[in-house]
């Protein structure tokens, strides 16, 4: 199935100079089955410009290709298309303190992170063993917290409190300061949509 946007996002990459694409993305371009490999969530992913697919070789790398396409499939050409060789500032930002960040906060748009805290708030340990599942690491913030790679040069921090007799379990998303130089924001919400949709899973 092909989500909108699709068709012209590989039309677009199709052009592209693939050594200069690996090097900006991040990804492995593979001349002989013109291909890109890329890391997704710790998952290999291999974007096929000759036969326009996107497949997985793990598990959960299909899950998030398949059930979660209309999230993850134009997410991953957008990513290969704009990505910039540019280094993190390792400074976190809501993404709804972005320009045109209010689609992560408004309607139907909004990232269910509290699904997180549901899932994750008494059990932090369970927390931390996804998050190595995905190919994510260890960090510093509240009970527990981890920088999740969807894409290498878009990094993604989830960040669990614990519950008590007083407040309930809580959770933030936050993203490196330069993720709107890699992906527009609507594709950066799709971005975070896959994120919390894997680790619910």
């Amino acid at each position: 199935m092909s989500w909108p946007g699709e068709e012209k996002a590989w039309e677009i990459l199709s052009r592209l100079d693939p050594e200069e694409t690996e090097i900006r993305a991040g990804a492995v371009f593979n001349s002989e089955n013109y291909s890109y490999e890329l890391k997704c969530l710790g998952q290999d992913i291999r974007v096929s410009l000759k036969d326009k697919e996107i497949t997985a070789s793990s598990g959960t790398g299909r899950f998030i290709i398949n059930d979660l396409g209309k999230y993850s499939r134009l997410s991953i050409l957008s990513y290969l298309v704009n990505a910039k060789d540019i280094p993190l500032t390792g400074e976190l930002v809501r993404p709804s303190d972005l320009s045109g960040g209010g689609i992560f906060v408004r309607g139907t748009h909004v990232i269910p992170i509290d699904e997180i805290a549901e899932c994750f708030g008494s059990d932090p340990e369970k927390f931390s063993a996804i998050g190595k599942e995905l190919g994510g690491s260890g960090r510093d913030y509240g009970d527990v917290s981890i920088e999740f790679f969807p894409f290498p040069r878009v990094p993604m921090t989830i960040i669990v409190w614990a519950g008590d007799e007083d407040f309930p379990p809580k959770a933030s998303l936050l993203c490196d300061s330069t993720c709107t130089l890699q992906l527009p924001i609507d594709i950066l919400w799709s971005t975070a949509m896959m994120v919390v949709k894997t680790i619910t899973n």
